[in-house]
């Protein structure tokens, strides 16, 4: 007696039986795939380890009367030690500018290169795995790691820097005292800016990933552009254009420090930052649907 197979048998568009585009690379699979690198454990492990380093380090102060001539960032030393909201506020601050941006970096331009650099691309194509789901997938990890990368750097701050120096009113140059409650919800609409303007890096590191096989590549070059804009922003003679660079509202945050709050360049620089990031990964899709893959 003859048994039925499916094998071989073929559906509407001549997929096989049962095949469906959306069940391929899970995002809890790729998740957990990127959760077992060296980088991302390294990446996220330093996002603890700061906070407590420049605890570590404070702990050093010698107490000498050159703070002077130290200037501004002697007193922002001053308030990170004052309450565990100014300390979390101080790691945020000295880390804004080049670390997260490295960060942000190395997980949005090393997830797709990286595979091509290997060598594992083309099977990952070959499963098959729809080349945009590959890459909305790989985006998303990556984006989600980001966001995990700056919760880890504020919560170990916040936790280290309370159990150190108390629970305390937020201090800054910029504000009045504010009570440990409204302190909280700042820092969070801080790290929701910052979190708005590193799209911008996500957005750049993704396009070149998906453009070269080479992953320090894509690391390398969104961090340099990111370094060009922002030499570029401090050119006054530039005028107007430079409201145009990507880097020119990245330091908005502070106003939502301030009191009352200043909203206006926080609401130029999301606009700016979530367009520059859609056009970035507009042109990543565009560009690796159309690739031809052999790595």
């Amino acid at each position: 007696m003859a048994q039925s197979s499916s094998v071989g048998e073929v559906g509407p568009g001549g997929a096989a039986v049962g095949y469906r585009p959306s069940a391929t690379l899970p995002f809890a699979a790729e998740f957990r795939r990127q959760a077992s690198r060296r980088r991302t454990q390294l990446a996220l492990g330093f996002m603890v380890l700061l906070p407590l380093i420049i605890l570590i380090a404070f702990q050093f102060d010698s107490g000498d009367d050159d703070r002077d001539g130290r200037g501004e960032f002697a007193s922002l030393a001053d308030l990170a030690t004052s309450g565990g909201l100014n300390f979390t506020l101080f790691s945020i601050l000295v880390s804004a500018s080049f670390l997260l941006v490295v960060v942000v970096a190395l997980f949005c331009g090393d997830t797709v290169a990286s595979e091509a650099s290997w060598g594992s691309l083309r099977y990952l194509l070959a499963v098959p795995v729809p080349r945009a789901r590959l890459l909305t997938v790989k985006l998303l990890v990556a984006l989600a790691y980001s966001a995990l990368a700056l919760l880890l750097l504020a919560g170990t701050a916040l936790l280290a820097g309370t159990l150190r120096y108390g629970w305390e009113p937020l201090r800054s140059q910029v504000a009045a005292e504010l009570a440990p409650t409204d302190g909280v919800l700042r820092l969070l609409a801080v790290l929701g800016y910052l979190a708005v303007v590193l799209l911008v890096v996500a957005g750049l590191a993704f396009l070149l990933s998906v453009t070269t096989d080479a992953a320090l590549g894509a690391v390398g070059g969104a961090v340099l552009l990111w370094i060009l804009s922002s030499i570029l922003d401090q050119i006054t003679a530039l005028g107007a254009l430079r409201a145009f660079l990507p880097t020119h509202y990245s330091t908005a945050w502070l106003g939502l420090l301030s009191t009352p709050m200043q909203t206006d360049d926080v609401v130029r620089g999301a606009i700016s930052a979530i367009s520059y990031a859609t056009i970035f990964w507009g042109l990543a899709f565009w560009r690796f649907t159309r690739k031809d893959v052999t790595s």
